[in-house]
């Protein structure tokens, strides 16, 4: 992982520090300026760190909505869910953060209401520290849980004016070993020291650091962005027992480019399906050239009206079937999987035959939803649409592909536009037969 504070090198350990509760402010409501109420319960020193939780700065922005379907809420927060264990939601949020309930709150605000993260928890920091003048740092604090550990502690989710991580990669320890992979997470650090005196049942929003005054910068700094691990280091993106689950089919897609890398990720987890006679059935067409998937979808458009007129069908009602090929057209990312018979084995009889294609269909399908579900564990929406199927002889054309490739479908790829909504429960016993 690169830091923008990889270049400062570590930092030295402090001999005393202080944590100070900030008392007296009061409810906060929605307008109030917390840098305000902060100055007025007390001075600041030069290098003091500030560290605010983010139920007041949640309540001051605003943040706070009448909650007759918390799942509601929760659900309009989530960017992605990671896990879901019963009313348990473990999910991300827009600012990247995994936590529970997407960040909803319903403790510590007044009954019937809940507390949603503030929308830019930087921003919100910056305001602060830009409130209170002088040389001060400035922590907004969220409580987090923890894979493999029980209970909870809190992080920084915002920062202004304070150094995120100490850096110690590429330095040795006092035995002379070489560091290749300490990464202290500072500010989140602060903001667990902190939470020992706010406590969670006291009443005390904030708490005053001191002692770490080298760690205050002159400018506001990169937040907290360089805490949180992007998607193509997470190890652990879905709870083991989600990540099927985490496949949905997006139609809507963002403008966020898409990375050709977790595509090519997301092939390699295709071509990690079970084949028949160790064959490797599986080509996947990429068409990252907006020319081609122009190219291409005019031609098996212009396929499809031909069908249709030939099927005696109106020309409004072919229009309106055209439209349908709309989330080819809209994604900014294009799949073309492919099966391919290589290694399968000839029968003399039709019967066989039948079945030994059958079987390879199956592997291919084995592979799609092998490439679906690492897509959404890349953070990528998908659909997969059967349109190629149905003019193979002019997918093949477009795309100069040999004969024996048969076109089984299209993926349309990008980030989705909005949080998927919950499948619709199915229970496995209704599509179960026990003999």
């Amino acid at each position: 992982m690169t830091t923008p504070d990889a270049a400062a090198g570590p930092s030295p350990a402090p001999q005393r520090i202080e944590v100070i509760a900030v008392t007296g402010l009061g409810e906060v409501r929605p307008g109030d300026d917390v840098a305000a109420l902060l100055r007025a319960a007390g001075p600041l020193l030069d290098g003091d760190i500030v560290v605010v939780t983010s139920k007041i700065v949640s309540k001051a922005e605003g943040r706070v909505r009448h909650a007759p379907d918390r799942a509601k809420a929760i659900e309009e927060e989530t960017e992605r869910v990671v896990a879901r264990r019963g009313d348990t939601v473990i999910a991300q949020t827009r600012h990247g953060f995994v936590m529970a309930a997407a960040g909803v709150d319903a403790s510590n605000t007044e009954p019937g209401t809940v507390l949603l993260l503030p929308e830019d928890s930087d921003a919100s920091a910056r305001r602060i520290r830009a409130g209170l003048g002088g040389r001060v740092g400035v922590i907004v604090s969220d409580t987090f849980g923890r894979p493999w550990r029980h209970g909870l502690t809190d992080v920084a989710i915002g920062a202004a004016g304070v150094r995120p991580l100490d850096d110690f990669r590429g330095t040795a320890d006092s035995y002379g070993n070489q560091l290749s992979a300490t990464v202290t997470a500072l500010a989140d650090e602060i903001a667990s020291a902190a939470e020992l005196v706010k406590g969670k049942l006291d009443g005390v929003p904030a708490a005053i650091v001191r002692g770490l005054a080298h760690l205050v910068t002159e400018d506001d700094g990169p937040g907290v962005r360089p805490l949180v691990r992007p998607a193509d280091e997470d190890l652990f993106r879905y709870g083991s027992r989600d990540v099927v689950f985490a496949r949905r089919t997006i139609r809507e897609f963002s403008d966020r480019p898409v990375d050709a890398a977790a595509v090519r990720r997301a092939v390699a987890a295709g071509i990690a399906a079970p084949a028949p006679h160790h064959t490797t059935p599986w080509r996947f067409v990429l068409l990252e050239s907006p020319e081609t998937r122009t190219k291409l979808l005019d031609a098996m458009r212009d396929a499809w009206i031909d069908d249709l007129r030939g099927d005696a069908f109106t020309e409004q009602s072919i229009a309106k079937r055209v439209r349908r090929g709309d989330v080819l057209r809209d994604a900014p990312y294009l799949v073309v999987p492919c099966l391919v018979m290589e290694g399968s084995h000839t029968y003399r009889d039709d019967r066989r035959n039948a079945s030994e294609r059958e079987m390879f269909v199956v592997a291919t399908g084995a592979g799609v939803e092998n490439f679906l579900i690492q897509l959404a564990v890349e953070g990528l929406g998908s659909a997969w649409v059967s349109s190629t199927m149905f003019c193979r002889p002019v997918v093949r054309e477009v795309l100069d592909l040999p004969e024996s490739w048969d076109p089984m479908g299209c993926v349309a790829i990008g980030h989705a536009a909005a949080p998927p909504r919950d499948r619709a429960p199915r229970d496995p016993d209704d599509f179960i037969l026990t003999r």
